[in-house]
Formats: structure tokens, sequence, C-alpha cells
């Protein structure tokens, strides 16, 4: 199995890197942040899951890529959720990130996971009836960026309850600085974000 990579981008779209690794070319599926974060040229090194789908049509094998072994792990552990593919797995951890996803788990809070795309109420269920025994705030996590991250998850919430997608809320607070903790002031930097 694939556990790890090292290799310069060699092109990219908005769900996929191909990394060059030894003059060899691999496609490896990544979640859209760090897809719009990576450029052309640049050393990248991924933790990596090598998915074998038996009754794919089309070859059916995949290497899927994340910046750390955390949101790796948790991509697994989706895996393992009856009804939860790759790309809804990687749809989760893209429009939610790791720790707001484990979160969202913990909290017991399928409503939030099903706004994501390609997972629907009751593989939300599921997946937090199933793993909320199983996740944890990532742990060596510094206590700042769990809080961090509690507070993107609340703006994501608010953006949602006004009517934006969870994708457009998660993309919003993508970027927002990270000094700026406090919760109603990122909601507001998000909402200028996604002022037109």
């Amino acid at each position: 199995m694939i556990e790890r990579l090292r290799g310069r981008v060699w092109e990219k779209d908005e769900h996929s890197v191909v990394v060059e690794v030894g003059g060899i070319g691999l496609m490896v599926h990544v979640p859209h942040p760090l897809a719009v974060r990576l450029r052309e040229g640049e050393e990248v090194e991924l933790y990596t899951h090598f998915h074998v789908q038996m009754q794919a049509r089309e070859g059916g094998l995949s290497l899927y890529g994340f910046e750390r072994r955390e949101e790796r792990d948790l991509f697994r552990l989706l895996l393992n959720v009856s009804g939860v593919g790759p790309r809804a797995a990687l749809s989760l951890i893209s429009s939610l990130n790791a720790p707001a996803l484990q979160r969202a788990i913990l909290d017991e809070q399928p409503e939030l996971l099903s706004r994501v795309p390609g997972v629907g109420k009751k593989t939300a269920q599921k997946i937090v009836l199933e793993l909320k025994d199983k996740v944890g705030v990532t742990a060596g996590a510094p206590e700042e960026l769990v809080s961090l991250h509690t507070a993107d998850m609340e703006v994501v919430e608010a953006l949602v309850a006004l009517g934006y997608s969870v994708v457009e809320a998660q993309r919003a607070v993508q970027g927002l600085p990270r000094d700026v903790v406090d919760v109603e002031e990122r909601l507001r930097l998000a909402l200028s974000r996604l002022a037109p």
C-alpha cells in the first residue's frame, strides 16, 4: 500500500494533482482547499490512501492524498461506514476540515454533515452513529488551532443558516486570518468575502 509520497506538483485541477515522483506522474485526489493552495512546480508531501474499488467499470484504482495523517486516518474511518465511498468522504473533508468534521460527529450534528454535496440525511446519521465513539479532536493539535476550528465551525453553521451552501461557507472561512478568533468578527470577515 502507498502510505506517503513526496514529489513535485506537475499539474492540478480543482480536486486532484499530478505529482511527479521519480519521473512518474501519479494522479492524487486531494481535498479541494489543498488543491487550491498547491502550485505547479511546488514540492509536496502527502499522506495517501490507495483505494481499490472492485465493482468499478473503469479500472477502480485511485490514490487519495492529504496534508496531515489525521485527515487521511479520518478519511479511512469514513470509508468504513456503509454507504460512504471515497468521493463522499473526500467531499466531507473538503467541505468541513478534519477538526470541524470530528467536532460535528462528536456533537452529533448529522444535519451539518447532510448539507455536504453527496451526503444524504440517512448517511449523515449513520456516520454520526458509527463514528462518534471512534473519532476525537485531533491529538496534538495546538489548543488555539482547535478553538479556531471550533470558531470556524460556528461561522460555517451561521452562514448555512443564512442560506449559503456548506461548500460556499467553508470556502469563505478558509484563509481568514488566524489572529482573529472572535466568532462574530470571523463571521463578519467571511460575509465580506462572500459579498459580490
